[in-house]
């Protein structure tokens, strides 16, 4: 595998980002285009991009907050997001299937992980499927149980790791 780089989203990233969402989440569960738009214009410092040489290779997109409420469906679209906020909400941590059960998802979440500490969060938060569950465990992530959320029709788990 060529060389790996991680790196703050960029805008022009836009197209790459929104086609590994939609090739690897099922229908409702993928954020659209205009989601993924805002999610980099508004903070991008929490939206964090591993690459090769050749392209964009997967992603992790995040918001800001004071108050967590993982089952909040706004948030998905920033709203109540706060830079300054030291809880850190992950909405989107997502390897191309091409590349995906090659540690990638490790590369980048253990890069994002040290990059929120380095910024002073003092927790990352979020919500998965429950064959995720343990993946995440292995992060130091502790399951809080199951969420209220019902995104895309889906039952989730509420996750959170303390820094």
């Amino acid at each position: 595998m060529s060389e790996l780089n991680i790196r703050s989203v960029k805008e022009q990233d836009l197209d790459r980002c929104f086609e590994i969402e939609t090739v690897s989440y099922a229908g409702d569960e993928a954020a659209t285009k205009e989601k993924i738009l805002k999610r980099i214009k508004t903070y991008p410092e929490g939206f964090v991009i591993l690459e090769n040489k050749e392209e964009i290779i997967g992603f992790i997109n995040s918001g800001a907050t004071h108050k967590v409420e993982l089952s909040d469906e706004e948030f998905k679209e920033l709203i109540g997001h706060d830079p300054r906020g030291e809880h850190v909400v992950i909405m989107s941590l997502v390897i191309h299937p091409k590349y995906q059960g090659k540690s990638m998802a490790s590369k980048l979440m253990n890069s994002f992980i040290s990059r929120m500490k380095e910024m002073g969060k003092t927790e990352i938060h979020l919500i998965c499927q429950t064959e995720l569950v343990n993946m995440y465990a292995k992060y130091g992530f502790i399951h809080l149980g199951e969420s209220d959320s019902e995104h895309g029709g889906l039952s989730w788990h509420e996750m959170s790791l303390s820094l």
